[in-house]
């Protein structure tokens, strides 16, 4: 397995894996996410691929038809330096972390997430971050075991 910078080649996969997230999101949240959606369409895809401050790395099986990749981690590299309040470090949060559903249980994953923590501590970032909805456990327990832990609790009161 490879893992590299996602390009324009990536981009039926990278749609392909968006539907599955999105499907996880819209079943555990109908009330947030709308079935039958994604995330990015094509277009604000190429954006993302082309800005250097939103990494985008896949996991490609080597050898691989260009587009077929396991996974991918869409990242936002994030500045603190001219906060008013925060300590001038940069933090590269990962905004999604998807690994088809036919590649779960192979370590795909865990490469990425490694690859990433790799890539952060390379571009001197203090530390990484993300988000992980309660309706997901399972990703829950995954970045707990890679080593992370509780940041913030973001709460709500249905109404």
């Amino acid at each position: 397995m490879e893992i590299r910078r996602a390009g324009e080649k990536d981009l039926p996969g990278l749609g392909r894996l968006l539907d599955q997230v999105l499907k996880v999101h819209a079943q555990g949240r109908p009330d947030i996410f709308r079935a039958g959606t994604r995330k990015y369409t094509d277009d604000e895809l190429r954006e993302i691929l082309a800005d250097d401050t939103l990494p985008v790395f896949v996991a490609v099986r080597e050898g691989a038809p260009d587009g077929e990749i396991l996974g991918y981690a869409f990242c936002v590299m994030r500045d603190y330096a001219g906060s008013n309040n925060l300590q001038p470090i940069r933090t590269l949060y990962i905004d999604d972390l998807c690994v088809d559903e036919s590649a779960r249980g192979h370590h795909v994953g865990m490469a990425l997430y490694q690859h990433v923590v790799s890539y952060a501590r390379a571009q001197g970032c203090h530390n990484l971050t993300l988000n992980v909805w309660a309706c997901n456990p399972s990703a829950q327990r995954f970045y707990e075991a890679m080593g992370m832990s509780p940041q913030k609790t973001c709460l709500e009161q249905m109404l």
